[in-house]
């Protein structure tokens, strides 16, 4: 025989869960006393108070080893890569000379870019350096901050600096320039005492063909050892790195051209495969004429 419980009213249901919340006999809230209460609270404080202090006092002794200006590993770029400017999608520059939109993004992108380059810019803020030796700054036991860094004028683009030119670096005429810059990399010492510098060819024959001739600022896309070592973004404020100018006179029109170009020096490796932008940068180059 099954015995049915007896179905409690609302106002019973009510009634015992107000005497669990507050027991007037018992003086117990939710079940527990506060004796009770006070125990819990206390272990509970106490043992989140110790994984605060542990955490603090691990993350403390972790900043101990951490330079604010200098990354503690930097194995993963001991060879720099390279970069174009200006900076495209999948670096492809194709440039249609009668539509001036065409190429207008791009001249804004270097005008922005070139700005700190200006020669007025950087007689201000850097220094005149001695060419063909590193511009060593060290700390000998004093933090020596900040670090002054050595002008890289905008002239020095020639043809390529955009200054009073009417052909908007190139890209009205179809002849445009394209900026390789190397990447930075903290207290390395490019070129390791000796003379590097840019060069640009077809990636294959038919590029090479296609590509023509162009013309390089500095003279033989010579990069200077003056700009090395690079200290840091906090130490050296304000560094401008090192570019070389790549004019590009009679590229096949309507044809488009892979070009790559390499950094030559005798420290930065420029053959590994699993990284394609290790010393060298490749992009694609399409002049378009009607």
């Amino acid at each position: 025989m099954v015995i049915q419980k007896e179905k409690k009213s609302c106002g019973q249901v009510v009634e015992e869960w107000k005497e669990f919340v507050w027991n007037p006999r018992t003086h117990q809230f939710m079940g527990r006393t506060g004796t009770s209460w006070a125990f819990i609270l206390l272990f509970y404080f106490v043992f989140y108070g110790f994984l605060t202090a542990m955490f603090t006092l691990t993350m403390w002794v972790m900043l101990q080893t951490v330079s604010d200006h200098t990354p503690k590993y930097q194995d993963r770029l001991a060879t720099p890569g390279l970069m174009i400017r200006p900076k495209t999608e999948n670096l492809d520059v194709v440039v249609n000379v009668s539509d001036t939109e065409s190429w207008d993004q791009h001249v804004q992108k270097l005008n922005k870019f070139l700005e700190p380059y200006n020669d007025s810019i950087q007689a201000q803020k850097n220094d005149v350096c001695r060419p063909g030796r590193y511009y060593e700054q060290p700390d000998n036991g004093v933090l020596n901050y900040p670090k002054r860094a050595c002008q890289f004028n905008r002239t020095q683009l020639g043809d390529c600096s955009g200054i009073g030119d009417p052909t908007h670096y190139g890209y009205s005429t179809g002849q445009p320039c394209v900026f390789i810059k190397m990447n930075r990399v903290i207290n390395f010492y490019a070129g390791a005492n000796q003379s590097m510098n840019v060069t640009c060819a077809g990636k294959r024959d038919e590029d090479a063909e296609n590509l023509g001739s162009f013309v390089m600022f500095p003279a033989n896309g010579n990069i200077d050892l003056m700009y090395f070592p690079y200290y840091g973004k906090k130490f050296h404020v304000n560094y401008t790195q090192p570019l070389v100018a790549v004019k590009f006179l009679n590229v096949t029109p309507n044809v488009e051209v892979n070009v790559e170009c390499r950094i030559n020096a005798v420290n930065i490796a420029t053959d590994d495969e699993r990284d394609k932008f290790a010393g060298r940068v490749a992009f694609k180059l399409r002049i378009n004429k009607t």
